[in-house]
């Protein structure tokens, strides 16, 4: 290198370092949120409450009992101190505190209304959930008559069906297959044994039956006595005049109908079960179109039903 060439002169130029500020902002910022925000959350509770509800809030921060004086006579000793014995001492002067209870403060129209409204309500309810369990009561009885209406008109159908395959079973009373009829009414089951013509149940004038309707009753009486239905037996006849000993319709009828009720109970039916013994004359014909007809002469064996089909209570609005 040459004596006259100069030198570059190289300088290092160090930037500064900014200085490290931390976290302390956060904070003071996530504070200022929280403060703000409950700010804002108490005068929206403000604005929400009624004049009724702040003030039972300042009477909950109210304190208990405040003096109203500085001095000590308003408190328990009123002021006054006690010697060793325990007496007053002198020149001080009782105070007598009287206790007037101030008369209750008047309901607001609106806060009388609500009460009002609410107790109407209350008793709405009372009376709509009673009816409610009222209504399910009834409900209940008319199913568990229901049920047991079918059970027992199930029951009438095996009877009858029973009556006829007894018919069938016995040729010396298969022939009076046509002097039965039987059917289900409103009363009961009702098993009518007619007369028809050229073929009488009961000898004219007569009491007692023939051999052959004395074995129809007796087939009779062993299905009736498996039922627990009472038994209503009423005797009928024509309109024409008797030719027996009896002559009077009303002394025939009733004859016959207690000579029924004797057979069926010597055949096994209960003294109990026998419900009603009746003679009807010719005052309820079988065919009223033609009183003189010989099938108006029958004796009517009714099996009563034990409960009605509909209560009358059920007819009426609860």
């Amino acid at each position: 290198m040459a004596l006259n060439e100069v030198q570059p002169i190289i300088k290092k130029i160090k930037k500064a370092k900014h200085p490290h500020h931390g976290g302390a902002w956060k904070i003071a910022y996530a504070d200022f949120v929280t403060a703000m925000m409950a700010f804002f959350l108490l005068m929206w509770l403000i604005s929400m409450t009624t004049p009724e509800q702040k003030s039972g809030l300042a009477d909950y921060f109210a304190p208990a009992s405040v003096s109203r004086t500085n001095s000590g006579s308003g408190g328990v000793m009123g002021g006054t101190a006690f010697d060793l014995e325990g007496a007053r001492m002198p020149g001080t002067t009782p105070q007598v505190v009287m206790n007037i209870s101030s008369p209750p403060t008047p309901k607001n129209h609106h806060t009388d209304q609500q009460d009002k409204a609410k107790s109407a309500e209350t008793v709405s309810t009372t009376v709509e959930m009673q009816g409610q369990e009222g209504e399910t009561q009834v409900a209940d009885e008319r199913r568990q008559l229901a049920a047991a209406t079918s059970r027992e008109n199930d029951d009438f159908r095996s009877a009858a069906e029973s009556i006829r395959q007894a018919l069938r079973d016995m040729p010396e009373i298969a022939e009076l297959s046509k002097n039965i009829m039987m059917e289900q009414t409103p009363e009961g089951l009702q098993i009518q044994i007619v007369d028809q013509e050229g073929r009488s149940m009961f000898p004219a004038g007569i009491t007692e039956p023939y051999e052959r309707t004395r074995l129809l009753l007796e087939q009779v009486s062993k299905v009736i006595q498996k039922l627990p239905n009472r038994i209503a037996i009423t005797g009928h006849t024509d309109s024409r005049l008797s030719n027996g000993g009896t002559g009077q319709k009303w002394d025939l009828t009733a004859a016959r109908a207690n000579a029924t009720r004797r057979i069926l109970q010597g055949a096994g039916v209960a003294d109990d079960q026998i419900f009603e013994v009746t003679g009807k004359a010719d005052t309820q014909p079988l065919f009223p179109e033609d009183p003189s007809m010989s099938a108006n002469r029958r004796i009517s064996i009714l099996l009563k039903r034990e409960a009605p089909v509909i209560p009358p209570e059920f007819g009426q609005s609860p």
